[in-house]
């Protein structure tokens, strides 16, 4: 897990969709795919449902998630002091 596929997971989970979170991220729709892929591959759960063009977080996607904040934020503040 990285700091990039954090931040992939909460893109993704603040707009709801590949395709906006992959052109606000500035990737290509598969490649932001492979990161979340690869992000529920190590937790070994899907974070997301996956609802026609709509991804929603699943139970464990909004844990992770909440988790996935505070450690961003965290390095964030480390970067900068």
């Amino acid at each position: 897990m990285t700091l990039v596929q954090l931040r992939h997971l909460m893109s993704l989970a603040e707009t709801g969709s590949f395709s906006r979170s992959a052109e606000s991220l500035f990737l290509t729709q598969p490649a932001l795919s492979r990161s979340i892929r690869a992000l529920e591959d190590e937790m070994g759960q899907a974070l997301f449902d996956r609802i026609g063009r709509r991804s929603e977080l699943t139970p464990f996607g909004r844990e992770v998630l909440q988790r996935a904040r505070q450690i961003v934020s965290e390095a964030d503040e480390l970067a900068a002091s």
